[in-house]
């Protein structure tokens, strides 16, 4: 799942086994905080920069075997002892957060992925760590889960980051069909937008299918929780496309209906795995 804003897919839920709660609760809480360095507030960009660098500080004490005073990696620390977790990947969200506070631009879909590649991937790899699941094709998988959910919040908020002055859609995408950021800053849907956004849909449903065999390999709750990620990934594909892709106006949001839908597909999901 990506770290960037959590809202349509589920978190350490209770379908979780108990004893993992705590610690991908505990990384949450690092990305999360570390995203809002980058992301929030009115700080200049050397000032993220330095706070950033200082959570880098954080991962090098508990590389060395100690326990960082501040509460929230102290229990990171325990956590990755406990689990022996990578740091690397750790790191790797520093750097993608990192990334944010500079470059608002992307010139192609390999660019794109190698900024996904440190940005979501990486939580998806924890929890296979966790899980003690981390095979290479069960990476490969979630790599392709991971990063096709945050391209579908890249796209469902195309209007959001805008106002951030951060264009995620690749250049060259948006020169193919013909677009350009005058029609995005307007909020302009026509059959080239269509056009460019059901791509840019059908690629990020074309990667999460490809990753959805992992939902079927993990065993009981994981599994469970995996395809709820997966369906509710799927579902605000569809409601991008029931919306004509006019995603300036009506933001897709999952709601009730929406994850009765998506139990009802993650049994099925079940039944034909």
């Amino acid at each position: 799942m990506p770290v960037e804003h959590y809202e349509n897919f589920p978190v350490a839920s209770l379908l979780l086994p108990r004893h993992l709660r705590e610690p991908i609760e505990s990384i949450y809480a690092f990305a999360r905080s570390a995203d809002d360095l980058a992301d929030e507030g009115d700080a200049e960009p050397l000032i993220r920069l330095a706070q950033l660098n200082d959570y880098r500080r954080e991962l090098n004490v508990i590389d060395s075997g100690g326990t960082p005073a501040a509460p929230m990696f102290a229990r990171l620390a325990e956590n990755v002892r406990a689990f022996n977790l990578p740091t690397v990947l750790l790191r790797d969200l520093l750097d993608a957060f990192a990334q944010d506070v500079v470059k608002k631009r992307y010139a192609d879909f390999a660019e794109l992925r190698d900024y996904s590649r440190r940005s979501a991937d990486p939580v998806g790899r924890l929890l296979l760590h966790l899980y003690k699941r981390a095979t290479p094709e069960n990476l490969s998988r979630s790599d392709d889960i991971c990063s096709a959910l945050q391209y579908i919040n890249f796209w469902q908020d195309v209007a959001i980051d805008w106002k951030k002055d951060r264009v995620y859609l690749p250049q060259e995408d948006l020169q193919r069909f013909a677009i350009n950021e005058v029609q995005i800053a307007e909020g302009r849907v026509d059959a080239a937008w269509r056009a460019l956004l059901g791509f840019e849909v059908a690629r990020a449903r074309g990667m999460l299918l490809r990753g959805a065999p992992l939902a079927m390999a993990l065993p009981g709750r994981m599994g469970w929780e995996l395809r709820l990620v997966v369906q509710g990934g799927l579902r605000t594909l569809e409601q991008i496309e029931a919306v004509d892709y006019d995603v300036f106006r009506r933001r897709p949001t999952l709601g009730k209906t929406d994850w009765l839908r998506m139990f009802g597909r993650a049994c099925l999901m079940s039944r034909l795995g």
